[in-house]
């Protein structure tokens, strides 16, 4: 417990002061990606003064451009802070992030708990339990000295890349045909950079939740009603320059925006 919690610390710290995070010391390296979610539990208990508490949740690697361009063949999951979440229209401060980038996300806000006591959920179970859906900039940060080199339990103990995110206004789910059918088209500076499909999202973003509530499950944890939940990103990860406009575009869902100035 003692090496998770000096793991944690140092990862965190990192976080704090933006810089670099370089490999662990070997004693405290995570070996494999259950010991780095013990360490990401420990992190958040160290973050939460100044990040607020977890609204949510991220996941990542759940498409195949994702899992190709970082080298990972399955999905993993990160915590998203109070401090981290944003209005659509909001500015940001590119100097405030170490490499900032931004991902085209449908994220989606339960109405009700997933218990983990009634796991193994599916698509269609946790399809009941959503309130809406909202188009999502996921904000992600290359916050590493060489993130291909550090290892994927260690991206895990810190977040996956997670830096927050912007929402647009809430759809309700009944509004909402098919998710695996939405478009969503990344625009930086109004020029069409990058697109993709719900369905890019393990099939369909509806499988992505049902796979986080599982996860979640094996430690006992519980996604309650008004978690936010972001499914995974339909397109390559952005990374942006100072000044950029970011606008999401997701089809029937809306568009979401915000410039990092």
């Amino acid at each position: 417990m003692n090496e998770i919690l000096a793991a944690a610390e140092i990862v965190a710290a990192a976080r704090r002061n933006r810089t670099q995070l370089g490999p662990l010391p070997a004693v405290l390296a995570p070996q494999h990606e259950a010991d780095g979610y013990r360490i990401q539990d420990a992190v958040h208990a160290c973050l939460a003064a100044e990040q607020g508490r977890l609204v949510g949740y991220k996941i990542g690697c759940t498409s195949p451009v994702m899992q190709q361009y970082l080298g990972i063949p399955h999905p993993c999951g990160g915590g998203v802070f109070a401090g981290g979440v944003h209005a659509s229209g909001c500015a940001l401060n590119h100097g405030d992030f170490v490499r900032v980038g931004v991902e085209c996300e449908i994220a989606v806000r339960l109405g009700r708990d997933l218990d983990a006591a009634a796991a193994p959920f599916t698509a269609d179970t946790v399809a009941r339990a959503i309130e809406a859906y909202h188009p999502a900039i996921e904000i992600v940060e290359d916050r590493y000295l060489d993130w291909q080199a550090i290892g994927a339990p260690t991206l895990v103990a810190d977040d996956f890349f997670a830096a927050g995110c912007v929402l647009g206004d809430a759809v309700p789910r009944q509004r909402v045909s098919d998710l695996a059918d939405v478009i969503g088209r990344a625009l930086i500076n109004g020029v069409e950079v990058a697109r993709g499909t719900g369905a890019d999202v393990l099939g369909h973003p509806h499988i992505a939740l049902a796979w986080l509530a599982n996860h979640l499950a094996e430690s006992g944890k519980t996604l309650r009603a008004g978690d936010i939940v972001l499914t995974g990103s339909l397109v390559k990860t952005i990374w942006l320059d100072a000044d950029d406009a970011v606008t999401m575009d997701l089809s029937e869902l809306g568009q979401v925006a915000a410039r990092f100035g």
